[in-house]
């Protein structure tokens, strides 16, 4: 797994509440055996049904940081999702809240979730795509309006993260 320290970029709002892993990517989607290739099918119910969907803007397409509402990755524990978040070429995701099991996914994988206040968050939806900067090593989230606001992380999570070391790794350890 590929070590996460910062990531600097444009922010893609998804400013819906609840979001589950079944949105984020659809059964019908999960018959592959490897673990890349996920990224096109996210949201691929709403990218279908919605002429706007957030994410088929040019100016959100490439942001590696995904901005949602609160509880975003509940529903069943579908490892699919995070790795096609990653996959899309999301680094981290910043929400008022996360599912456990969704959570521990994406540490697992690199990908960062990072919880913050709602009015952080609100703040960074209504500015986007303008870019933020997550800082692992300092455990802060550089607002566009170039706020600092710190978050927080288990340790053991922060560290595996912080040298790329997934569970293989560690064992190999």
């Amino acid at each position: 797994m590929e070590a996460f320290t910062t990531v600097t970029g444009a922010t893609a709002p998804l400013d819906r509440a609840n979001v589950d892993t079944d949105q984020i990517m659809p059964k019908e989607f999960l018959k592959r055996i490897e673990r890349t290739g996920f990224g096109e099918f996210i949201f691929h119910n709403w990218r279908q049904e919605e002429d706007d969907f957030v994410l088929e803007r040019p100016a959100f397409r490439d942001a590696p940081i995904l901005v949602a509402g609160p509880n975003f990755g509940s529903g069943s524990s579908r490892e699919h999702a995070p790795w096609g978040l990653q996959d899309w070429g999301f680094r981290a995701i910043i929400a008022p809240s996360f599912a456990d099991i969704f959570r521990s996914n994406c540490t697992k994988i690199g990908l960062l979730p990072v919880v913050l206040p709602a009015a952080d968050v609100r703040e960074l939806i209504d500015a986007a795509p303008a870019p933020a900067t997550v800082d692992l090593e300092a455990c802060t989230v550089t607002l566009p309006s170039g706020r600092v606001v710190p978050f927080s992380i288990d340790e053991v999570v922060r560290r595996n993260l912080l040298n790329g070391w997934d569970d293989v790794a560690l064992t190999l350890n």
